[in-house]
């Protein structure tokens, strides 16, 4: 079990930053991959970044690439999701999710994380 929590959202203007927190919490926090995926109004959750292990190589979603970085507090477990150049289609709900059992060709699949926070606004402004 691992339960999440975001933090960091907020209203920015086109081109502003924001910096995004996902604080877990649990007794196996190292069986667990945890990534970031946003969700627009009633649309599917969409991959924003992330990788299949602690350690391993980091996949962004092609629209965040460049603008986004994520990166890990080893000694929190904080997971930050860094997002520059914000553009009014990055508005969404943004969500991590942990799973214990992705492979890369699941890292991708909202369907493959059993653990979801309860997510943080990002609104940016035209």
């Amino acid at each position: 079990q691992v339960q999440l929590v975001e933090s960091g959202g907020g209203l920015v203007p086109t081109g502003g930053s924001l910096r995004l927190s996902c604080k877990p919490s649990g007794p196996t926090l190292n069986r667990y991959a945890i990534n970031w995926f946003r969700q627009v109004s009633e649309k599917d959750r969409e991959f924003v970044a992330g990788n299949r292990q602690k350690g391993a190589t980091t996949y962004y979603a092609d629209s965040v690439k460049g603008r986004f970085t994520m990166s890990r507090d080893s000694a929190t477990n904080a997971i930050y999701l860094q997002m520059n150049s914000l553009k009014p289609e990055d508005t969404g709900v943004y969500y991590c999710a942990a799973s214990s059992s992705l492979i890369l060709s699941t890292v991708r699949q909202s369907s493959a994380y059993g653990f979801w926070g309860r997510g943080t606004q990002v609104t940016v402004s035209s």
